[in-house]
């Protein structure tokens, strides 16, 4: 199961925006952030697909979800208007949005790229 971040969970886990103006990322693994809803078919299409890029790269990543009906002021924060919406945390540097459902291979992709993180080899 993934992990679902409320407000305060966030600021604990992901970024303090309480306490910071500027991007500071408070993990020390990357992560990805899942901006979605239950009533929505292309959340329900990536979901799935979340649960399955978790198992395979374990502990080098953390993959978390963020319920936009639930966690109104955190979607507000990042400007998210239509969903699936996906963040994309490298431990370094700026985060990265990516909209839609995508497919697995971009997922791949962008966690290589974006947050420098290859899939383990079993």
């Amino acid at each position: 199961m993934l992990e679902h971040l409320t407000k305060e969970t966030f600021k604990e886990k992901v970024f303090n925006f309480e306490q910071n103006k500027d991007w500071k990322y408070e993990g020390s693994k990357p992560c990805l952030i899942d901006f979605y809803a239950d009533w929505c078919g292309p959340c329900k299409m990536v979901a799935p697909l979340l649960e399955e890029l978790q198992k395979e790269y374990g502990d080098s990543l953390h993959i978390y979800k963020v319920d936009t009906e639930d966690q109104r002021e955190l979607a507000a924060m990042f400007g998210i208007q239509s969903i699936p919406s996906l963040l994309f945390v490298p431990v370094d540097g700026q985060p990265q949005m990516a909209m839609g459902a995508l497919p697995k291979a971009t997922f791949e992709q962008a966690i290589s790229e974006v947050l420098k993180v290859e899939k383990p080899v079993n």
